[in-house]
């Protein structure tokens, strides 16, 4: 029967019997293998990430299923359809493998160019009248567009649902392992290096992050810990580590474990090489404490608690800098582990120096950058950035207000001006 062309459109009743015909002869389980194999080779040649034979068998599921619900609704008048569960399983499976939600995209993405290409052969081999073939791809390429943009939406919730549960989990089981290693629990090495996905037997450096703000300012917890396993990612390769373990300690706080070749370790250990190496790197809003490196199990536990402690000192301190080295600031923490100690330690020692006023302050700068420089006049001017003689004169003023000569108490000065250094005013008596 001759269809004039401008009454056919993807609606009419010509083109669903035309579809009707084609779906009876397609739901056949052999045309439909076929078919499911067809699509599912395409999308694995664009998405390689589901070409093994798992991934490959819950494709195949999640194809077939999505075919029979699209194929049995190409005829019906409503869009009412109801994602299958293979489909739901496929979107959990991809985030059970840790893979990105692109992938799950790209799957959707290569499938619909996949089934428009397989329309074309179709309408091709069957010889579709031409005054049909435009209005049965409209109505295909319609139901197709719409059932994907569907799909996709839900099963992107359903991907988001099933990765956080995975991260959750791993999260958990790595809170659990960090937790009994540094508390010393009795544990398997090996077991505890493939939960953790990183080697417990290497040399290690710890550092612990923080915000100078609240997560709920910086976008949120999410926002927040990704914020720090970038940085930390960062220091890391800084320090030239690209083994990086890291664990969210609190909504704006992270530990974190680097680990490092024994020559590089070496080379962090002596005083001031942390810092040097992470010189000039952008790190607001975050800092950062780290602790001496050091080797295997023992060395994690205590290069952290060494960062720990670093820390507690930076927050403590007057000056916020962005990078605090625990061998910058070991006397000052062990001093300063009795506050009230640390405070008669100071008192007794710097006497008349330790006042609050600017002449005070500026005469302890002077005493702190000669003992820096090893008691040369010379190098102190320079880090202070004066002449040599006013170095010399304030020397000589300082051991006047001291009452003694700076080498008669050197060693007791040195942890006095460590601490003053360390925690500034809140030193001083």
């Amino acid at each position: 029967m001759a269809v004039a062309p401008e009454r056919v459109g993807p609606d009419s009743e010509v083109v669903r019997e035309w579809l009707a015909e084609y779906v009876f002869e397609t739901m056949r389980t052999e045309t439909l293998d076929q078919v499911v194999e067809r699509l599912d080779t395409a999308i694995v040649a664009k998405v390689p990430e589901l070409a093994d034979r798992d991934m490959r068998r819950d494709l195949a599921a999640s194809t077939r299923s999505h075919a029979r619900t699209m194929l049995s609704g190409l005829t019906t008048d409503g869009l009412e359809f109801v994602i299958p569960e293979e489909a739901h399983a496929l979107a959990r499976t991809i985030a059970r493998r840790g893979f990105e939600l692109r992938v799950l995209l790209r799957t959707y993405h290569s499938g619909m160019d996949a089934v428009l290409e397989y329309m074309n052969d179709v309408i091709d081999q069957h010889k579709v009248p031409r005054e049909l073939e435009r209005a049965v791809m409209l109505r295909l390429f319609d139901r197709s567009t719409k059932w994907i943009s569907m799909s996709v939406e839900q099963l992107t919730d359903t991907y988001m649902e099933e990765r956080e549960q995975v991260l959750r989990a791993a999260l958990n089981r790595r809170t659990e392992t960090v937790r009994a290693l540094l508390a010393g629990d009795e544990i398997d090495t090996e077991l505890a290096s493939v939960r953790l996905g990183y080697r417990l037997s290497q040399q290690h450096v710890a550092f612990v992050l923080w915000a100078d703000e609240p997560a709920a300012e910086l976008g949120g917890d999410g926002e927040m810990v990704g914020l720090l396993d970038r940085v930390a990612t960062e220091l890391a390769g800084a320090l030239g580590s690209n083994r990086v373990l890291t664990l969210p300690s609190g909504a704006s706080g992270m530990w974190a474990w680097a680990g490092l070749d024994t020559a590089r370790a070496e080379e962090l250990s002596a005083p001031g090489a942390l810092e040097l190496a992470l010189s000039g790197l952008p790190l607001a809003p975050v800092r950062v404490a780290f602790g001496v490196p050091t080797g295997q199990l023992s060395g994690f536990r205590e290069s952290h608690r060494e960062a720990v402690a670093a820390r507690q000192v930076a927050e403590r301190g007057a000056a916020a800098a962005r990078v605090t080295a625990y061998r910058a600031v070991e006397v000052a923490y062990l001093a300063g582990a009795d506050e009230a100690a640390m405070h008669g330690l100071v008192a007794r020692e710097l006497r008349a120096l330790a006042g609050r006023d600017v002449n005070a302050a500026r005469l302890r700068e002077t005493l702190h950058a000669y003992l820096l420089s090893r008691r040369s006049p010379e190098s102190a001017a320079r880090l202070l950035g004066v002449h040599k003689n006013t170095v010399r004169y304030r020397i000589q003023r300082i051991e006047e207000l001291l009452g003694h000569s700076i080498e008669q108490r050197g060693l007791a000065l040195e942890i006095a001006m460590a601490c003053v250094a360390a925690y500034g005013v809140d030193a001083l008596p």
